[in-house]
């Protein structure tokens, strides 16, 4: 097996003593747990320790490896610049990850680099690691792989954990993979984001799930729970479980504190044969496609006209002709509509017209779902092999009306248009993760580029969504 363990743990540079100067006491526990953790690495002895962090750099569409042959870093942005880090890079397994992503087309690679530096979500777990070597007395002659997140569906970030596995197989190596990730960052009212009761309850799973082992069940965390809660490391802890995937696992809780409103957990993982009763992201995707096809069965008339719009553009660049089977109604009327795309549970495209552009509603959807499908610049196009995964709704929206202040606006019934000058920032209603109206009117005015010192104009409309 060439998956020797894993190891799930956060991140906080307080724990460092240069930088906590005492106040590190507070989580003593997780310092305790940290040194068991990092003791088990030195004893393993792997080639390679390959870290995923959600401190390193980060895009929404594509999976960053470092590349060169090493870096170097300090804790310098926490006062702490004498506490330094130089690591050589696995330049042959990197080379490998990258040629099973191409032969795969998967989004993984080492285009991009910004900034060469060590991440503080790299550096903490390296700090307790090279001092688990020194005092075990252990040569340091291991070397790094650092990967950072992404955007992408959780799908991708097991796949990516896969394709890890299978890279240090093809190249001979013994690796064990460090998952670096806070757990909510909402746990007390005097935490860095105040308190969310999805904090303590992703705390919560998050740790059972873990503890069993239970790979499959991070898949039902949804985009917006986690979102809510304020986590930084569930994506990193799922590439961590694609990389046993088809396999056994002997895991272990080894704690997990909350003191400072920020979620700490150390769990440890060790492969325990081969089981193919754990394919999870192959069960995931079975039951995924046949919850679609039940929701398919029962789309209306709206969300199959977008559907047939989006799959005639991505397969054969043709627009459609509207269908003779669409109801009067879509013919008659001009409305906005917008047209919304997910997989797998994270968004995937979302683009529409706050007013009629077109002489029906028919037209509106085809012409909107082509450009949600192809033409969000948040995203890369929508490819034939996700047509089958795609989720999609449609919101018709009603007319705006303009509003004296905030009082007449609600997060689940309206949704909010905001103007300033030539800008204008329009936030749909009834979205996962927007629970306020506060954070609606910012994320419009995010969406417009408007600063909060900007004076605005506010107003409000009604939407028909069709699912």
């Amino acid at each position: 097996m060439s998956v020797l363990a894993a190891f799930m743990v956060p991140h906080p540079p307080m724990i460092i003593p240069a930088i906590g100067q005492g106040s590190e006491e507070q989580i003593a526990e997780t310092t305790r747990a940290y040194k068991q953790a990092a003791e088990e690495i030195a004893a393993l002895r792997p080639d390679t320790i390959v870290i995923t962090s959600p401190h390193s750099i980060l895009y929404g569409d594509y999976f960053h490896i470092s590349p060169s042959a090493g870096a170097k870093g300090s804790f310098a942005q926490f006062g702490a610049g004498s506490v330094q880090f130089r690591v050589e890079y696995d330049t042959e397994l990197v080379t490998e990850i990258c040629r099973q992503a191409d032969g795969q087309d998967f989004p993984a690679g080492t285009l991009g680099e910004r900034d060469k530096a060590l991440d503080h979500g790299t550096m903490v777990p390296l700090w307790f690691i090279e001092r688990a070597y020194e005092n075990a007395g252990v040569p340091k002659n291991y070397k790094i792989v650092r990967i950072g997140l992404s955007g992408l569906p959780l799908t991708d970030h097991y796949r990516l954990g896969q394709l890890i596995r299978e890279a240090a197989e093809r190249a001979g190596r013994r690796i064990v993979i460090v998952a670096s990730g806070d757990l909510s960052h909402k746990l007390q009212d005097y935490g860095p984001y105040g308190f969310a009761k999805e904090g303590t309850e992703y705390d919560a799973r998050i740790m059972d799930v873990c503890g069993r082992g239970a790979f499959g069940e991070l898949f039902d965390f949804s985009e917006g729970f986690c979102n809510r809660a304020a986590e930084c490391g569930h994506r990193s802890f799922v590439i961590m479980a694609g990389a046993f995937d088809g396999m056994a696992v002997k895991a272990k809780a080894l704690s997990h504190e909350d003191v400072t409103g920020v979620g700490y957990g150390v769990c440890t993982f060790y492969p325990a044969g081969e089981d193919p009763e754990r394919r999870f992201l192959i069960r995931y995707l079975k039951q995924t496609e046949e919850a679609l096809a039940r929701r398919r069965s029962r789309e209306d008339p709206y969300v199959k006209l977008a559907r047939q719009s989006l799959e005639s553009y991505i397969l054969s660049r043709r627009r459609i002709d509207i269908p003779d089977d669409v109801p009067e109604e879509m013919l008659h009327a001009k409305a906005g509509a917008f047209v919304s795309i997910h997989k797998d549970g994270a968004l995937r495209g979302c683009i529409g017209t706050t007013g009629p552009t077109t002489d029906c509603v028919a037209r509106e959807i085809i012409e909107n779902a082509i450009s949600a499908s192809t033409r969000d610049p948040r995203f890369s196009p929508i490819g034939p092999e996700e047509l089958p995964r795609l989720e999609i709704s449609v919101d018709v929206l009603g007319e705006p009306e303009d509003i004296g202040s905030e009082a007449e606006l609600d997060v689940k019934r309206y949704g909010v248009i905001v103007s300033s000058g030539g800008k204008r920032g329009l936030l749909l209603p009834d979205l996962d993760g927007v629970d306020s109206v506060e954070q609606q009117i910012d994320i419009a005015r995010q969406k417009a580029g408007i600063r909060r010192s900007e004076s605005v104009k506010l107003q409000r409309f009604e939407v028909v969504r069709h699912e």
